[in-house]
């Protein structure tokens, strides 16, 4: 006869933890591979990190205006999608 094997215990599984994505907990939003990857493409032969730094910096800094802009004329619309006729409205 076979014998049979003891059951392991089977342990609970690990709680994850929840991080909001927030600009506190992250430098940037935007990788630098791909700014650095345009600001080549544009003709800069050398590009300093902190150049690529600084680009983003204003590309976020833009970015949350233009949708904080959307957003006034989607709320009042009383509307909850923002779309893309929204920001181009918003970046005029």
């Amino acid at each position: 006869m076979a014998k049979k094997k003891a059951a392991a215990k089977k342990k609970a599984p690990a709680k994850k933890k929840v991080v909001k994505s927030t600009s506190e907990n992250r430098s940037s939003f935007i990788s630098k591979a791909p700014v650095r990857r345009l600001m080549k493409g544009e003709g800069a032969g050398l590009v300093s990190d902190e150049a690529v730094k600084l680009l983003i910096e204003q590309l976020e800094k833009n970015a949350i205006q233009t949708t904080k802009k959307a957003l006034t004329l989607v709320k009042d619309e009383k509307r909850k999608r923002l779309t893309a006729e929204d920001i181009t409205w918003a970046t005029r």
